[in-house]
């Protein structure tokens, strides 16, 4: 074989194994699964769905740790063996894929169920898809106190727009959300913990945890920030640097 031809091969070869080495997408399939419950309270709580997100990277190892990482489980605290037994909360649980792409993936969990009335949850989670594992804002970002600071501003205008609308509203001006914004707060505060990527920038996501009765007043708790804004925050050579453009 020339040499020339050798040389190409082999670069050809180094490419296609960083490629797949480093992850910068996987395969992600949808495995739902139809549970039966023994002995169900009422007759709707008989079965529950599961749409399982299988994943398929450079490895089987590498496959398994990032379906850990993303698993019902270890987001949303599910706990299955319960389900079936005596808990008999959850109705359906799913999931969306927001970006899947330079070695990252931005993945949306939730779960929808009834107890004394339907309630849901929402949690987002990113994933370095080289190492498999989650990934945490002091691995992605630089000066927390700031950026943490940038994002309760924007949640601050967020709350006051919202007691705003409240006022106007004939069925809510009676009532004043002010109170639930300062428990809410009180009782969970501002995280950077949970954020999605996208290829426009990253949304940062906070549940105000308002009670059921009044829900209809909860914002959306969704503070999203262009690349250009982030650029301050973004930890070099962390797994943002590849995605930030």
């Amino acid at each position: 074989m020339h040499m020339k031809t050798k040389t190409l091969l082999a670069v050809m070869f180094v490419a296609a194994f960083t490629t797949l080495g480093y992850g910068q997408s996987v395969v992600i399939t949808s495995k739902k699964v139809t549970y039966t419950r023994p002995k169900p309270i009422e007759d709707y709580k008989k079965t529950f769905t599961i749409n399982y997100p299988k994943v398929k990277a450079s490895t089987p190892t590498l496959s398994k740790k990032i379906e850990a990482a993303i698993s019902y489980s270890s987001v949303l605290k599910l706990d299955l063996r319960g389900e079936l037994r005596d808990e008999q909360w959850l109705e359906e649980a799913d999931y969306e894929v927001g970006y899947n792409k330079n070695g990252a993936l931005s993945i949306t969990l939730s779960m929808e169920g009834s107890g004394a009335y339907p309630s849901g949850t929402t949690k987002h989670v990113v994933v370095d898809l080289r190492s498999g594992v989650r990934v945490r804002p002091a691995d992605v970002f630089s000066n927390l106190s700031g950026l943490l600071a940038m994002v309760r501003k924007a949640k601050d205008r967020e709350v006051a727009q919202a007691i705003v609308e409240s006022k106007k509203d004939p069925e809510t001006k009676d009532i004043d959300p002010a109170d639930q914004f300062k428990e809410s707060s009180k009782y969970n505060p501002l995280k950077l913990d949970e954020f999605s990527v996208a290829d426009d920038g990253v949304t940062f996501h906070y549940d105000y945890g308002f009670p059921h009765v009044i829900q209809a007043l909860q914002p959306s708790g969704e503070f999203m920030f262009t690349w250009k804004q982030l650029k301050p925050y973004i930890k070099a050579g962390g797994l943002l640097t590849r995605i930030a453009h």
